[in-house]
Parts: C-alpha cells; structure tokens; sequence
C-alpha cells in the first residue's frame, strides 16, 4: 500500500509497510487527498476520525493482486486472510485478530469481518476468492463497525469500490503470460452515453496451472486456478439530483487445493510417506489422488437509486440479490492424513462438498445536514438461505506392504454417487437494521466534532441437519437475537493539518449452530467492545502523512469450539461443539501509518502494527473431565508490516516506473485445534513498467510490464498442524514465485 501521489492514497492498517509510490502524472513532491466512504459518503480519510487502510487501483495493479486471497502476503498488515486450511473455496479473514472464524464452511456460522462490494453485503466466506473487478479502491475499516455496517463487523469491514461508467468512450485491455502456464487477459470498455445512460462492460481471465504435482497420471495437480467473469453496468442520470446505478454479474472460480506436505511421519505411516518427508517445500506431493477443481459459481444484481431531493438531503437505496454455488474437491491433505494401518486398506480421503447461497438485502439511507450536524439515517434488511453436505470417499487403496497403491474401485470414478452423503443442513436468516450516526461541529467551536451513533438489529435464524454421520437426523435450531451497538468519537482539529480522537464503539458476531456437532444446538452472538485513540497529520506542505492509532477491544462471550471423544460404529472419534465462552479476551495495539513524498516522483511509505491477543482458557462444557480448552487468537501475528517503493523515470513522452515492496509477519495461529504458529515470513513483489508508450496518434498508449510475486522465493508455512497422538506433522507452504509481463493497451 503507497500512496502519496495519487488520489486514493494506500494506508495501512495495524502494519508495518514502507511504501514509495510514483506517478508520471506527479506535478510536485506532495501527497494528494484520500477520498473514502467509510462514513456513508464521501469525505477527506485525514479529516474522517477513523483507522483505515485503503488500496487504489494501482496498488493492486502493482501487486498483481487478482482477488481477496492475494492480500494474503500482509499487503494490509492488519488484515488477514487465509484461505480455510488448504481451500482455496473459502476464505478466513480477521482484522487486529478479530473476527476470522476457525471453520468458516458452515452454513450457519459467520465470520466477523464484513465483506461489502458497492455498498452490498456479502453473506459467506465461500465465493471471495473470485476475481476482483474494474477496482477503484479498497477500504479496510478498522475496529468494530456495528454502527454504519452493522451484523458480522466486530472485527471491522472491508469495502470494495468499483469504477462506475463515465459515459465516454474508453478501452482498457490487457494480456499477458506467467510462469506455471499462466496467462490472463482483462477488458474494461465504457461505452458513449445513449438515451441518457452510460454503459460498461468488464470482462476478465486468469488461470494458472499448479504449483505442486500430483502423481496420479491424468489428474489435476496442486494449488492451480482458473477464474473468469464478467459484468455489465449502466448508469443513468437525467437530472443532475438523480441517478441509477445497475449492474449483474457472474463469475466462476475453479480452484485446486493447497498441497499439506509431510514435516514429520508417524509410526502408522507408509514407507513412501516416511521416505518423503521434507522440511524444504516439495515440487510434487508424495501421494497422488484423483483431484478436480472446487469450482464456484457467483452471480448477482445491483441497483442503487440516489435522490438529491434538497441541497443538503439525499436519499439513497441499494437493492441486490445475490447467488453462490460452491463446489468442494479437497484431496489436498493425501500427504498428511493417509495412514497404513492395514494392508490392502484404503486411504486418501477425498472431502467433496457442495455449498449453495441464495441472498437478499435491501439498505436505505438518508443523508443530510445543518449547519452544524451532518447525519446519516437507514434501514437493512437481509435475508439468506444456506445448504451445504459433505462426502469422504477413500480414493486409493494400499498394496500389501504399503509400497504402493492403486485405485479404490469402490469408489473411483463412476460409483462416487453412490458413496454416502455425512453430513448434510440448511440455515435461514432473517436481519433487520436501524441504524443512524450524527455528527456535530458547533459554530462556536468549530475544531471539536462529536460524532454519536447507534443500530439496533434483530437477527431470527432456524437450521435443520438433516443428515449426521451418513444416518437421517432430525436434529434442528430456531433462535432470534437482538441487540443495540453505540459509538461515540469525539475529534478534535489541533490545527489545520493535525487531528486527533478518541473512539468507542462495539459490534459482534451474528449467532448460530455448529453443523459438525452431534447436537447442533444454537449459541448466542460474540461481541466486541472497543476504545481506540487517535491522530491524524498531514504536514511539510503535504508531503508527509503520519496516523498513529491506539486500540483496545474486549472480547465478550466468544464463540468456542469444545471438542470431547465419542463411539460411533464401534470406533472412536472427535467431535466438535460451540457455545459461547464464559472467559472474556482482550485484543489491544498499536498502528503506525506514515507515507514520505521527499521529492518530485518518489514516495515513501511506513507502517507498523503491533497487536497483542489474551488467549482464553475456559472449561469443557461437554466433557467437564478433559482439561480447560486454550482458544488462541486466530489470524493475529504480534508484529507485520509492509514495506514497498515506486519511483518514476522519465523516458521520452513515456515513463518508466519501478515498483518494490516487502511484506513480513510474525507466526500466528490459524486454527484452534491444532494449536501450532506458522512461520515468520517476509515477502518481496516487484514490477517495472515503461509506462504510457505513445502509439499512433490517436491518443492510444500502452504499458509493458514485468513483475514479480514472492521475488525472492520465500518458502514459509501458513498453516501449520502437529498431531501428539499420532506423531504427525504437516503443513502448508506458501506460493511459490510467481514471473509474468504484461501490456496493457487503451484507448
């Protein structure tokens, strides 16, 4: 994240991120102003009392970030995101390791960390690993926004703006090549205004083949992706106090599984398994498996209306409906969860799942203000219908020594329809919000700002597991909720350029059931309450920014996952359970923004985020006898940061510009079962771009690019997990390096 020259300038959240960012269109060595929404309109990020990070277009197209998941090298420190274990079909996100949910694949849990694109909330974790858009900018809200944003925002919110039509004509395209067979091409056309209405087409692909090979002749190897969408939208205005944006979508996601590769074998594993066990990241799996890619289909409608009714009142609704299809085909844990523990027995179990969304929501807004108040009223209404079911087929069997192994033809391929289904539910949703944040600058002392807010939602939500342990169940939940999160933030202008503020505010995370329980009985929202202080300073005739922000969140009736042994089928297993913590956490810090413009095409950026998490230890209520469950914050290294440069040349009419930046993390945990940090990392991206090359003399330029991803092959472990009873040790590397040049050509 850099900006300093460029509109929408990138922050940083709780991190550390040196960023120098340059544009050929820099007239003077100054940062220019970040606009952003994150109070329902728009307003000066300096002049809005709030901790934010936010990433422009360009700081994407620097860091060759495709989709959410590609923020996972920490380009926001404070953010993380993780895809859940080795599926890349759903995505763990938290904020100041807040809100990231363990199992994020169930339909009737949520995360806490709303994910919003164009002003509409996106109900799931399945389905955000698809290509991003014509991206404007990327807002990270920080800290608890149950106010403005309201249900699953404890963590805080992520909002996505896109580019609207312009009305004019513009042709935006790009090709290009990578490594590992890859290859992408994008399209963004805005189209002349007809009959009143600007038009915009997007279109985009970018596959990659995968990074890990899978043994087994003719099947899908690891960690390979192929994502491809479009989308459409117009927007009308016939009167300039009046406007209405539409836009649908679809977008298909297909997607192989991260690889766990073997770090120590147990005794009950096979000669191949103990032979191959590397601590260095392997090129190919030491098992193979059958494997296809979890493909996910998302597709939706967008129309916002927007009504200037008076000089200083509009109002404004967006409606949206929304599908998500997700399919599952996990074989990614082969390596680390095969067993030989008898001969000519089967092994490699294959997690195939199919998860399907359907969801509403309907926001309306008023926005308006006096002379010194400036408000914002609403209403939200959401609704969601979730199903989800799981299979676990064994693909392969042993020979009799565990040497080798073929196909289970119990399994494999045609009478996989046949195998039993383990798991199957369905979870309604129903939300109301009402909502409204005012804030008030007295004429008399016009450098205080009191900002004052509340919302107060009902949640109703009902499940049926209608399959457990591949028998029919009965089982099912119906509980409803409500609650009212304030906020209050008081600011104060120390001068022109400097503010600072002190913020409280709370939020939470809706409540549900855990379908991987023997019981799927409900459990009650988590809640986070927080106190922040901060300050905000632009100085040097605009050529440094510094934001320092303190924080402390408490954490209350946190949503634990149990987990106690039990018998079925004559063998014992684990089961998990949820109920809310009797035990409250804490997570406090500190964030450090700083963005450096010390002369002319040459921007400097630091960031540096410090976060510290209480662990919570409380009592296994479904199995007093077993010690005290230690629930780790999830997604929450001590110390990240992010470091990165531009810097433009001069070269003709062009311009060449040279992009570096460096993103490092301490080790965090992932999951509350296995309960292992991953490792440190610190990753560097590049790019270099003759940029704006003259082309004909119609207007028509083009860029040439060469980047680079993890440039300098940093292997490191994700996600991590280490097994006492079975001796066993696996793990999950991250993306190799990643080369590709690019020509981006408009018109």
């Amino acid at each position: 994240m850099h900006n300093a020259v460029i509109a929408p300038l990138p922050k940083r959240a709780l991190a550390v991120s040196i960023c120098f960012a340059i544009l050929p269109s820099l007239a003077s060595a100054q940062l220019e102003e970040i606009v952003v929404t994150a109070e329902r309109r728009a307003t000066n990020l300096q002049q809005t009392a709030i901790s934010a990070s936010v990433m422009s277009d360009l700081d994407l197209l620097n860091r060759k970030a495709i989709s959410i998941a590609s923020l996972a090298d920490g380009s926001i420190p404070s953010l993380r995101v993780s895809p859940f274990a080795t599926r890349t079909s759903a995505l763990a996100i938290g904020i100041r390791g807040i809100g990231a949910a363990g199992d994020p694949n169930q339909p009737a849990r949520d995360q806490g960390v709303g994910i919003y694109v164009d002003g509409v909330f996106l109900g799931r974790a399945q389905g955000l690993g698809t290509a991003l858009y014509d991206v404007e900018r990327i807002e990270v809200l920080k800290g608890p926004q149950g106010t403005l944003f309201g249900r699953n925002t404890e963590g805080g919110a992520v909002s996505i703006i896109t580019k609207k039509p312009t009305g004019e004509f513009n042709l935006d395209t790009t090709f290009g090549v990578s490594n590992y067979d890859g290859y992408n091409s994008f399209l963004h056309m805005d189209l002349p205004k007809f009959a009143g209405v600007a038009l915009k087409i997007d279109a985009l692909q970018t596959r990659r083949d995968g990074t890990t090979d899978n043994p087994m002749r003719g099947e899908e190897n690891f960690n390979s992706f192929n994502k491809y969408g479009g989308r459409l939208s117009a927007l009308w205005e016939p009167t300039d106090a009046f406007s209405a944006f539409y836009a649908v979508d679809s977008s298909h996601d297909g997607s192989t599984p991260y690889h766990t590769q073997l770090l120590k074998a147990g005794a009950a594993m096979s000669p191949l398994q103990k032979a191959g066990v590397s601590l260095s990241r392997r090129d190919s799996s030491i098992l193979g498996g059958p494997l296809e890619p979890s493909v996910g289909e998302t597709n939706g409608h967008l129309l916002t209306l927007d009504w200037q009714l008076l000089e200083n009142f509009e109002l404004k609704s967006i409606t949206s409906y929304r599908e998500l299809e997700q399919g599952q085909f996990d074989q990614g844990l082969i390596d680390g969860i095969s067993f030989f523990t008898t001969p000519n027995g089967p092994f490699g179990r294959y997690s195939l799942a199919q998860f399907d969304q359907h969801q509403f929501s309907q926001e309306l807004q008023a926005l308006g203000s006096t002379s010194e108040i400036q408000y914002v009223l609403g209403l939200f209404y959401y609704t969601e219908s979730v199903s989800d079911n799981a299979q676990t087929p064994f693909m392969n069997l042993w020979n009799a020594d565990g040497t080798g192994y073929t196909l289970n033809p119990a399994t494999n391929p045609l009478n996989l329809g046949r195998v039993t289904v383990d798991r199957a539910s369905r979870a309604w949703t129903d939300s109301l919000g009402i909502f409204g944040q005012a804030t008030w600058t007295p004429s008399a002392m016009e450098k205080l700002h009191l900002t004052v807010g509340g919302r107060y939602t009902e949640d109703d939500k009902s499940g049926q597991l209608f399959t457990l342990n591949g028998a029919r169940s009965t089982l099912a939940f119906d509980a409803s909720w409500d609650r009212f999160d304030p906020m209050v933030n008081l600011a104060f202008d120390v001068s022109d350029d400097i503010m600072i503020y002190a913020k409280y505010s709370t939020g939470f995370k809706a409540g549900g059931a855990n379908s991987r329980s023997l019981t799927y009985r409900p459990f009650g929202p988590e809640e986070v309450t927080a106190t922040e202080l901060g300050l905000k300073s632009q100085f040097w005739e605009d050529r440094v920014r510094i934001n320092v922000s303190l924080f402390s969140s408490d954490i209350k009736d946190k949503q634990m996952d149990f987990f106690y042994p039990f018998t079925v089928g004559g063998s014992q297993r684990t089961v998990s359970d949820t109920t809310n913590a009797s035990t409250d956490g804490q997570s406090k810090g500190a964030e450090l923004e700083v963005n450096f413009a010390p002369v002319e095409n040459l921007v400097l950026g630091l960031n540096y985020a410090y976060t510290n998490i209480d662990s919570l230890v409380a009592p296994n209520p479904y199995a007093p006898a077993l010690a005290p469950s230690r629930v780790l914050p999830l997604f929450a290294p001590e110390s990240a940061g992010s470091v990165s440069m531009d810097y433009t040349f001069p070269v003709g009419m062009a311009g060449l510009r040279l992009h570096l930046d460096g993103n490092w993390s301490d080790g965090y945990y992932t999951s509350e079962i296995e309960q292992t940090l991953t490792d440190d990392y610190f990753v560097v991206n590049g790019r270099l771009v003759l940029a704006d090359v003259p082309i004909g003399n119609q207007g028509v330029t083009a860029d040439f690019s060469l980047w680079a991803r993890n440039l300098l092959e940093e292997d490191y472990i994700f996600y991590k997990s280490a097994n006492v009873t079975t001796g066993v040790t696996f793990g999950v590397f991250n993306d190799p390096r990643a080369l590709g040049l690019d020509m981006r050509v408009r018109f």
